[in-house]
């Protein structure tokens, strides 16, 4: 077996991981050096099993295949993505299938990886991917503090967003880059830039993600979408929070 003790976790804490995947011989590979880091993991062949072990167990990580019996990864994310409790999810693609990688990050994947890839790569990812959760679990005072704009009031801690006396429901993705907006008021930011602050230098070329997240949020946040007062749009260069909303 190979040695992949250099990349143990940090933590002495064991990962739940839930492996969505129908290839079965993959899936057990996947699992048994998922163990090499640490992390226990259940296998779904299905997006039916994936559904129900979902909703019995709290997992730490979803490791997501696009094509599935039953129903599809991207239908599967969307599902947990309508979920409360936030879970970091990783999708695998294949190296032809650009449109399912575009689609993955809208609806809320976290990080994707193209098939056929090495287990060293895929354990990087997993890693990367705690190593984020846990700096959003113990942000630092100033970043733990609220954040007050106009009428809006953004929670870091409980990832809360409400706006007057109305809470906003938020993607993952969604808060994330308006929690990154919010903090930044009046820096004017290139689509790349957000792209590389929000997602991850990882996901370079996908500025139009980042057009169809702000028009989604401009949907939740904004009285009138098409005349906002938090996300303004600074032509031929990107975005900015406004100082005064």
């Amino acid at each position: 077996m190979a040695d992949f003790s250099g990349m143990l976790c940090d933590t002495t804490m064991e990962k739940q991981i839930l492996i969505v995947e129908d290839n079965a011989d993959l899936a057990s590979l996947i699992q048994l050096h998922l163990g090499d880091i640490n992390c226990a993991a259940d296998i779904a062949a299905d997006g039916g099993q994936a559904l129900e072990k979902y909703k019995a167990k709290q997992y730490d990580l979803i490791i997501l295949d696009i094509m599935l019996p039953v129903m599809d990864g991207i239908s599967l994310c969307r599902k947990f993505r309508e979920d409360s409790r936030y879970i970091p999810i990783i999708m695998l693609t294949s190296k032809s299938s650009e449109i399912d990688r575009v689609v993955g990050l809208e609806v809320g994947a976290d990080d994707y990886i193209t098939k056929p890839f090495s287990i060293p790569e895929l354990l990087a990812r997993v890693k990367a991917r705690f190593r984020s959760a846990e700096a959003l679990s113990q942000p630092s005072q100033q970043q733990a503090s609220v954040l007050v704009a106009g009428e809006m009031s953004i929670d870091p801690q409980k990832r809360q967003v409400t706006i007057g006396d109305k809470e906003i429901t938020l993607t993952a993705k969604e808060f994330d880059l308006l929690l990154h907006f919010a903090r930044h008021p009046g820096r004017v930011q290139t689509r790349t830039q957000l792209l590389d602050q929000v997602w991850g230098y990882q996901f370079e070329g996908y500025e139009h993600t980042v057009n169809t997240h702000i028009n989604r949020l401009r949907l939740k946040v904004e009285k009138d979408p098409a005349r906002p007062s938090y996300i303004l749009t600074v032509w031929g260069v990107g975005y900015k929070f406004s100082e005064n909303p």
